[in-house]
């Protein structure tokens, strides 16, 4: 009896063993479980503060982002304020001069639209294509191939490979008879 006494009593010692590791084993889990969820408080908290940033810096550079265009126009812009003033007296000699003034603000605008990427549609001669040009009539002409641009009253112009706008031209027809 004393021995089955001494068996309790170490069924107990382990019971309680088990229980004391239970109760230990529990509040570590805890602990952990409680980190983890500050953990994961703190990165989302992060990621929003992030994605506002992003946002913020987003809208940033949409509002800003003509800025470069924009400085390189404005020399041009000076030329033509010039060219105006000199233009008020019209004497053969400055309207020479407002000529060449004028042709030389040209070409700089032609230069800063390219380095921005922007270029002319070649449309004269060209075969008509819808995406790259606009017909606004037909002529009859039968010295020409059937559907080729043979007047272009407005260039067009393209973004890199976006049309900007398309050339507005008059494409040749074959007539019947």
């Amino acid at each position: 009896m004393q021995e089955d006494q001494k068996n309790i009593d170490n069924g107990n010692e382990n019971i309680e063993n088990i229980e004391n590791d239970t109760t230990d084993l529990i509040e570590k889990l805890k602990q952990e479980n409680e980190d983890y969820k500050n953990k994961y408080l703190r990165l989302y908290a992060e990621f929003d503060n992030y994605k506002r940033k992003i946002l913020k810096d987003k809208e940033e550079i949409i509002k800003y982002s003509n800025e470069s265009i924009l400085n390189e126009l404005l020399p041009i812009l000076d030329s033509l304020e010039m060219a105006i003033k000199h233009g008020s007296s019209s004497t053969t000699e400055n309207l020479e001069s407002l000529k060449k003034g004028v042709e030389n603000t040209f070409r700089e605008l032609q230069r800063t639209l390219e380095k921005f990427g922007v270029t002319y549609i070649d449309a004269q001669g060209k075969e008509f294509n819808p995406a790259f040009h606009h017909a606004i009539s037909q002529v009859d002409k039968d010295d020409v191939e059937d559907n080729t641009v043979i007047e272009e009253f407005r260039k067009g112009y393209m973004l890199r490979d976006k049309v900007l706008r398309p050339a507005l031209v008059v494409v040749s027809k074959k007539s019947n008879g």
